[in-house]
């Protein structure tokens, strides 16, 4: 069933938002620069963009310009001024001369690289000859982006014709939405999933990477009919929880050594291309347990980003359930990772910080984790740990997720709710600095 009209997957809830949008039309300021985070102080509380009495003649003002890096250009300054009454204007910004607009067409217009401009709030000014009063003047903010990740666990090997529905809903409402789909190997060895279904899977997923530009990614839970088909023996102990969902799932991919992990990954990888997913490159481990041999594993078989970082404090709902260890756990391994944490290239030595010699894998920590522990609410308050709505002097990163097996219902409305804040803020829609991106893309904003 296709969802794309824009149908609402679950109950309704209260969610706390916290603000509006930042820009009106034609990139007049019309309330803050933020929605949840605070604006931080625009240069004109009146204006972002062309202000002044010659305004509605100036063609092409945006508020925010994106600093650009490996996987965003940078924005040049492009204006148009439609007057034929004046005949020449210098611009200059922030009171320093920034050159002539010169004639196109009808009228005089302005393009320039702002490579050299640094971050912050601008003020640019157009000058006519004989005036004392500034033509017109512009606000405007140049801050780096702030890349926001959604990808999404496959904890089991099927995942249901509504819970895919529930996805595709998600790409109808949100069209600047791209998704990392970090898919279980286990699809293709699960004897319970008929080749039809696999086959039906693996066209919804090949549709959503050429139709949206999602990426495919890996997550594994080391169920045993995976590491059985990789030609291992597997393991049932240690297990972090109870397993209901078969033999293997509860058992944590540090139960592997780097060798038989290595092996586990060339199975995935083989799986993937023969069914035309291509290659993953980007990974998480099941319930965020991850060892410094796992890394090295994912390094050496070409995985460029690893996501199993956790925001453990988030993972509240875990803490004290008897007979299980994963609230422990996470927080043993990754103790200092919160909502602040950005990505880091791990050292030789600590899974949680950089050092002098480092593992070639970029970690990229899941501040914002998943729907399943945390509320709408929660996540606008961690995307304000990230960001404070004003300029970033530096690429930033949030991440956010879900389950596919538990999205229909409550953790559906908590993710459209989070991504209707988080498209306030598109720098596409010159409204902020946010730019959704693949999870493997990270690798190009902070190379090693």
């Amino acid at each position: 069933m296709s969802c794309s009209a824009g149908v609402r997957w679950g109950v309704a809830v209260l969610v706390l938002v916290i603000a509006a949008s930042a820009c009106g039309v034609d990139g007049e300021w019309t309330t803050d620069a933020g929605g949840a985070p605070d604006a931080g102080g625009a240069p004109d509380a009146g204006c972002l963009g062309a202000c002044g009495s010659h305004e509605g003649l100036v063609e092409g003002v945006r508020g925010w310009y994106l600093a650009g890096d490996a996987l965003t250009p940078s924005d040049r300054l492009v204006i148009r001024v439609r007057d034929l009454t004046v005949a020449h204007l210098r611009a200059t910004l922030d009171g320093a001369d920034f050159g002539d607009l010169v004639p196109i067409g009808v009228g005089l217009g302005l393009d320039r690289a702002l490579d050299g401009v640094p971050t912050g709030d601008h003020e640019l000014a157009l000058h006519a000859d004989g005036e004392t009063s500034p033509y017109a003047t512009m606000h405007f903010r140049r801050s780096h982006p702030l890349y926001v990740i959604v990808s999404n666990d496959w904890d089991t090997a099927d995942t249901t014709d509504v819970q895919l529905a529930a996805e595709d809903d998600l790409h109808g409402l949100h069209p600047a939405l791209v998704i990392t789909h970090l898919v279980g190997p286990y699809t293709f060895t699960d004897p319970a999933v008929s080749a039809p279904r696999v086959a039906l899977l693996v066209d919804w997923l090949t549709r959503a990477r050429d139709e949206h530009g999602d990426e495919i990614g890996l997550h594994i839970h080391p169920y045993c009919n995976f590491v059985e088909a990789a030609g291992l023996a597997c393991h049932t102990t240690p297990q972090y929880a109870a397993s209901t969902r078969g033999a293997g799932y509860t058992v944590p991919c540090t139960a592997y050594d780097e060798a038989d992990f290595g092996t586990l990954l060339r199975t995935a990888d083989a799986l993937f291309m023969a069914h035309g997913l291509g290659k993953p490159t980007s990974f998480r481990a099941g319930a965020w347990i991850l060892g410094l041999q796992t890394l090295r594993a994912l390094e050496a078989n070409g995985y460029v980003v690893d996501t199993s970082a956790a925001n453990w404090r988030r993972l509240e709902e875990w803490r004290g359930v008897p007979g299980t260890t994963l609230y422990s756990t996470t927080m043993s391994i990754w103790s200092p990772i919160d909502e602040h944490s950005q990505p880091y290239y791990p050292a030789d030595d600590d899974l949680t910080a950089p050092g002098a010699t480092s593992i070639g894998i970029l970690e990229a920590p899941d501040n914002g984790i998943l729907a399943d522990y945390v509320t709408a609410a929660e996540m606008i308050e961690m995307l304000g740990a990230v960001w404070d709505g004003g300029p970033l002097d530096s690429p930033r990163a949030y991440s956010i997720g879900y389950h596919p097996v538990s999205l229909p219902g409550q953790n559906y409305v908590r993710i459209d709710d989070t991504l209707r804040e988080l498209d306030l803020h598109l720098a596409t829609d010159d409204a902020g600095p946010i730019v959704y991106a693949r999870l493997s893309d990270l690798a190009r904003v902070w190379p090693r």
